[in-house]
């Protein structure tokens, strides 16, 4: 797996773009409590769920794995000239 540079920025966009996706589809906001990783996990299913990114093979599906999953899956929906692309 290939560090992608701004992959810590990324993600936390990521989790906001997908979290506005979960409500938009029915679900409801996170709450509080719920952790990053929860929240990591349950886009990462959602968006692999909707074949919006493909699933990792069952034997690697860790949250690092996740996490750089979600990130890419930005980076290909962002436009080219945005920030977060040039690094």
């Amino acid at each position: 797996m290939k560090k992608i540079p701004n992959e810590t920025q990324l993600l936390k966009k990521a989790l906001v773009v997908g979290e506005a996706y979960a409500k938009n589809r029915g679900f409801k906001t996170f709450s509080a409590t719920d952790s990053a990783k929860q929240k990591v996990e349950c886009i990462y299913r959602l968006l692999a769920n909707d074949k919006l990114i493909t699933p990792l093979p069952a034997d690697s599906e860790d949250l690092l794995s996740m996490k750089h999953k979600l990130a890419v899956w930005l980076k290909n929906k962002l436009p080219k000239d945005h920030p977060l692309l040039k690094g």
